[in-house]
């Protein structure tokens, strides 16, 4: 029989989810049928697995040493070139600047060198990150962008910083805003309020004034910050985060993302490619605000983070509204 302790560091979470960590190459199906035969035990009881574990309980596993090897395989840290910037780092988290075009996590089992592959290495290569020693945890980005959307990306350094981050952004105590340019004119501070439904075949989304069955209510806030000869500067404050919301929704009030190969205008898009080389949508998620002041991250409440604009969005922001 081995006894794991649960530590500080690996409390807070479902007792299924440490054990699939810890049993990383095992199937679901084989931990659940190792609690049901009370061969894992949980403080010296049966478990369902969905316990939360706590710092001081105890796991007893009644199992073969070569069983227990054979799922537990060490984590391999491959080798990948940084392309993201650092924005704020400290022991627990880590906000990086994202390049457009960068996947955050692979998409298909051969997309390598994705930001989370970055992170992790940049992670090891620190001594931040040893697979050996933390073979229940891995170091986890906590909201997504889209892979031509580039910009702040906020990842824990451990379970607590990664449960406090995904807390906070579920609470909404994590203020995102973004800078897009659209086509038209956009004057006023709005709240843009809609219906949100996406075509999972096409990957594509439509924003409806009405509610419809499956749509989900969508909020977006956008201040203008210069408005020039029919294109607009805009701050978005991101307040529901639905896939390619700030985009469609943009679109359906008539106010194309410029770039934006899915939701925009061919004919402009086309404009600028050619001027500015520009191949993605004009979208970059540039600042956040931390309003949490509870938890293991309650010092970050009040600071704000902020990514430069890469030179190729600077460049043609410069040209169109100055500096």
């Amino acid at each position: 029989m081995k006894q794991l302790n649960i530590t500080e560091m690996e409390e807070n979470q479902r007792l299924d989810k440490f054990l699939f960590k810890y049993f990383n190459t095992a199937p679901k199906s084989f931990v659940y049928k190792m609690l049901r035969k009370k061969r894992i035990k949980y403080n010296g009881k049966k478990a369902e697995g969905s316990e939360l574990i706590k710092k001081g309980d105890t796991l007893q596993m009644y199992l073969a040493e070569e069983t227990m090897d054979s799922f537990m395989e060490e984590k391999a840290v491959p080798k990948a070139e940084r392309h993201f910037g650092i924005v704020y780092e400290d022991d627990n988290i880590l906000i990086v600047s994202k390049p457009a075009g960068l996947l955050v996590h692979p998409e298909k089992s051969d997309d390598k060198n994705t930001l989370i592959d970055q992170i992790l290495y940049y992670l090891y290569e620190k001594g931040q990150y040893v697979p050996s020693k933390d073979s229940s945890f891995t170091p986890a980005v906590c909201n997504r962008l889209d892979r031509n959307t580039g910009g702040i990306v906020i990842a824990g350094k451990n379970i607590k910083a990664v449960q406090a981050v995904n807390k906070a952004i579920a609470e909404r105590k994590v203020k995102k805003y973004y800078i897009t340019m659209v086509r038209g004119t956009f004057e006023e501070e709005k709240e843009l309020y809609g219906y949100h439904i996406k075509d999972e075949f096409t990957n594509k989304v439509k924003v409806l004034k009405k509610e419809t069955p499956g749509a989900k209510k969508i909020f977006t806030k956008v201040l203008p910050l210069c408005v020039k000869d029919n294109y607009s500067l805009l701050e978005i404050d991101l307040i529901t985060g639905k896939s390619h919301q700030i985009r469609a929704h943009l679109k359906s009030m008539d106010y194309p993302v410029i770039g934006d190969r899915k939701y925009g205008e061919e004919r402009i898009n086309r404009r600028f490619k050619d001027k500015y080389g520009l191949n993605n949508q004009y979208l970059f998620a540039y600042k956040v605000v931390w309003q949490e002041k509870e938890g293991p991250l309650g010092y970050l409440y009040g600071k704000e983070f902020k990514a430069d604009l890469p030179d190729y969005l600077e460049n043609i922001k410069r040209d169109y509204f100055g500096a």
